[in-house]
């Protein structure tokens, strides 16, 4: 289990509650799609994904952004037990859509990249150093299925 310092919990709250999810959300997973091409296999279901105009015009890699950020909500609630919080994801990523568990970190990632951008120097190196922190419990917590 993770320790939070109070600090860190505020930061963590303090950020999520700037976020936009119906703005980063696609902005994020759309960077995954665009930046890492081969992560397009998982998303056969969602039509054209060949070129940058396309990624960005389509409409379900918007909504599943927006659901991928709304799961963060989860984490950000409750963040003493993540792991237990995502062990349905976990499996579902797992065992059902056999989804790779390093695109976890890829995702992350460029949601880190996509925040940055948007909150410029808000995002200052201690609130970046904690939403890392973060991220990689709710990458270990996806990816605890695994193995």
């Amino acid at each position: 289990m993770v320790e939070w310092t109070d600090a860190e919990r505020s930061a963590i709250v303090g950020l999520w509650g700037k976020i936009n999810v119906n703005e980063i959300g696609p902005q994020a997973l759309s960077r995954v799609l665009i930046v890492y091409p081969w992560t397009r296999r998982y998303f056969g279901a969602f039509g054209e994904l060949s070129s940058v105009a396309v990624v960005l015009a389509n409409r379900k890699v918007a909504t599943h952004g927006r659901v991928v950020l709304n799961a963060l909500d989860v984490a950000v609630r409750d963040l003493d037990n993540i792991k237990s919080a995502y062990s349905h994801l976990s499996s579902l990523h797992r065992y059902q859509l056999h989804v790779d568990p390093a695109n976890f970190r890829l995702l992350a990632d460029c949601l880190t990249i996509v925040i940055a951008t948007k909150f410029g120097a808000a995002f200052s190196s201690d609130v970046q150093s904690t939403w890392h922190k973060f991220m990689a419990v709710v990458i270990a917590a996806l990816g605890s299925r695994y193995f």
